[in-house]
């Protein structure tokens, strides 16, 4: 299976309430699928990585995935090596500081496990209409006014 998947997440502060959302495309099945979430404590780069990692979880079996992210975090933690290099170092970065959001990037490397994933950079905030729908609904998500608690915040922060 083919995907196109499109990602964003957004905090009203950061920290603050935030929240996240993907757009899975389908083109084969012709299918659309959008998601969003969010918590009531948390920062953008959580909520980016959220994204990935909750648009990830809904796929039943291994996928080709172009996946578009407005998140330079993401997409070069990938793209440009950093995710292994932290792994190799135990979790440490280049300049010899802990690496933020241990919890998430191990959860999104599960996830991608089985799948290829092609990470794509978009610029944000720049007409690209399901970028701009995932932020809508990524910051739908964070004005509510019941989120639930992001755990792992509190224990990164």
């Amino acid at each position: 299976m083919k995907l196109t998947i499109y990602t964003d997440g957004s905090c009203l502060k950061n920290p603050g309430p935030g929240g996240w959302a993907a757009v899975i495309l389908d083109n084969v099945a012709k299918t659309r699928t959008e998601l969003s979430g969010g918590y009531q404590k948390t920062t953008n780069n959580r909520m980016e990585m959220t994204s990935v990692i909750e648009a990830l979880n809904t796929l039943t079996e291994p996928c080709h995935i172009d996946l578009y992210s407005d998140s330079e975090y993401v997409c070069n933690a990938f793209n440009k090596g950093w995710l292994a290099s932290w792994v190799k170092r135990n979790w440490v970065k280049s300049d010899r500081k802990p690496v933020k959001n241990v919890d998430l990037w191990q959860k999104m490397q599960e996830k991608i496990a089985p799948h290829q994933v092609t990470f794509h950079w978009v610029k944000g905030h720049a007409g690209n209409p399901e970028n701009e729908r995932c932020d809508q609904l990524a910051q739908n998500e964070a004005r509510k006014k019941t989120l639930p608690i992001d755990v792992g915040f509190a224990k990164n922060s």
